[in-house]
């Protein structure tokens, strides 16, 4: 027997609501979740799964699209002006949608489903069906209620403001994910109605339709309740973000990654971890790629960075926009900041801030220095308290220090100005000029001690 071929799969994602019990300006499936829009999550699992994306939009519907301006995906936008129910927000891609297709229907504000979750829905088995997902839950208040025949049958769903007792003690409800072939869709959305206690076209009257038509309804049930969670308020949403957490923590640890405490890590947008990495509390990765065999030790934000393999950020750093090289060292206390590149080796110590400068290759900027918009030569070692003077006030100017150079302790370096490769700095100079390579270059005012001086005393209360 012949397998049937799986058709065409158009998931359609609403996401047209106000979210009014968030309290906020900003549309409910753009608030933020592990860094991102909701709604970025649900399209990226959309992608997965379909070929053909369209994102039901209303309030906020510049918002939306904004937040999905640069995903990779072949999504179109429709409006939905009025808010008349999810049976009405498919009506508005209904002339968007094949008959061949098979759709898959999605929330904007649910962002933990996963692919593999809903695939049994698009099965080839499923094909003509009309697939639910529903779960059984031992409190289904507020949730539509999965109504089954004698034999089990899926035959019906009642929301819960149209239930009766009896159909209110029903424990099977329904998750709203439902995939329904598209010809179907074409005869069905045109029969919906708004008789109901919301006065709103329900898409779970579908089920109703297909009963009638004799059209097979199945059910489905994930592996893991939370994935169905949605979000209507900012408790919800938080709930979310920790149960997002804790899979992302799970996912790293069963790659190989050491997480001191999984619930004290913060894992936002796209982060990967080479095997025996090594991360403490209180650390933020937002948008990084670490590599193998690096540790971050407490209290560091690390955003949009790479580290190689074998690096060592110490606690309390800050790091954002850079790229760090194998075997480096940072901190603890450090700062770096956009534009900044540390070669292999390299090492930036306490107190330290860098910006928009490379640090080369065993290069050494170890304690309360700041270096911007410059480069540090290979090997070369920048004592305490040294500054580049970038800014003249209007502009940013460039500090080159050459290979194995050495600048002592609290040095100014005035840009734009060049310390040749092997050139030495004296402790406390002010550099405004050019140092050559290989000698001794120092800017000291004369010492001088007065034994006339006598320490000031305090006069006395009168």
């Amino acid at each position: 027997m012949t397998a049937t071929p799986s058709a065409p799969t158009h998931i359609v994602i609403l996401a047209a609501g106000q979210g009014s019990r968030m309290k906020s300006e900003l549309p409910k499936v753009c608030h933020p979740l592990a860094g991102e829009p909701l709604i970025r999550h649900v399209v990226r699992t959309a992608s997965a799964l379909g070929q053909r994306i369209t994102v039901v939009v209303g309030h906020g519907a510049d918002t939306v699209q904004a937040a999905l301006a640069d995903i990779e995906a072949d999504l179109q936008f429709v409006q939905q002006t009025e808010q008349l129910g999810t049976g009405h927000a498919v009506m508005q891609a209904l002339p968007h949608i094949r008959a061949e297709e098979r759709v898959l229907v999605l929330y904007g504000d649910v962002p933990l489903i996963r692919p593999e979750t809903l695939q049994p829905l698009l099965a080839p088995e499923q094909q003509q069906a009309l697939t639910l997902l529903t779960v059984t839950l031992a409190d289904p208040t507020g949730y539509g209620r999965i109504q089954r025949d004698d034999a089990k049958a899926i035959v019906g769903i009642v929301e819960q403001k149209d239930a009766s007792p009896a159909q209110q003690a029903i424990n099977e409800i329904n998750t709203g994910f439902v995939a329904v072939p598209g010809k179907r869709l074409h005869d069905w959305l045109p029969r919906l109605r708004n008789d109901n206690a919301q006065g709103e076209y329900y898409l779970t009257d579908l089920v109703a339709l297909a009963v009638a038509d004799g059209v097979p309804v199945q059910a489905v049930q994930p592996p893991d309740i939370d994935e169905t969670l949605g979000v209507n308020n900012r408790v919800q949403l938080a709930v979310l973000e920790r149960r997002c957490q804790q899979q992302r923590a799970e996912e790293l640890m069963l790659a190989g990654v050491t997480l001191a405490d999984p619930a004290r890590v913060d894992l936002r947008r796209r982060v990967t971890v080479g095997q025996d990495s090594e991360i403490d509390i209180n650390v933020v990765l937002d948008n990084v790629q670490l590599g193998e065999r690096v540790r971050i030790g407490p209290n560091c934000v690390i955003r949009n960075a790479t580290l190689g393999n074998g690096t060592e950020v110490l606690p309390n750093s800050v790091i954002e926009d850079a790229a760090v090289g194998q075997h480096c060292q940072v901190g603890p206390f450090a700062r770096l900041r956009p534009e900044t590149r540390l070669d292999d080796g390299a090492k930036v110590g306490n107190f330290v801030e860098v910006k928009k400068a490379t640090i080369e290759a065993g290069a050494k900027v170890n304690h309360l220095t700041y270096i911007g918009d410059a480069r540090v030569g290979a090997g070369a070692n920048i004592g305490a308290g040294t500054i580049t003077c970038n800014y003249d006030g209007a502009n940013k100017h460039h500090t080159d220090i050459g290979v194995g150079a050495f600048v002592g302790s609290n040095s100014t370096l005035v840009a734009p100005v060049r310390v040749e490769d092997g050139a030495f700095i004296g402790a406390g100079s002010v550099i405004t000029k050019d140092a050559p390579a290989d000698q001794l270059t120092l800017s000291r005012s004369r010492q001088l001690t007065l034994s006339s001086w006598r320490r000031p005393v305090k006069k006395p209360r009168s």
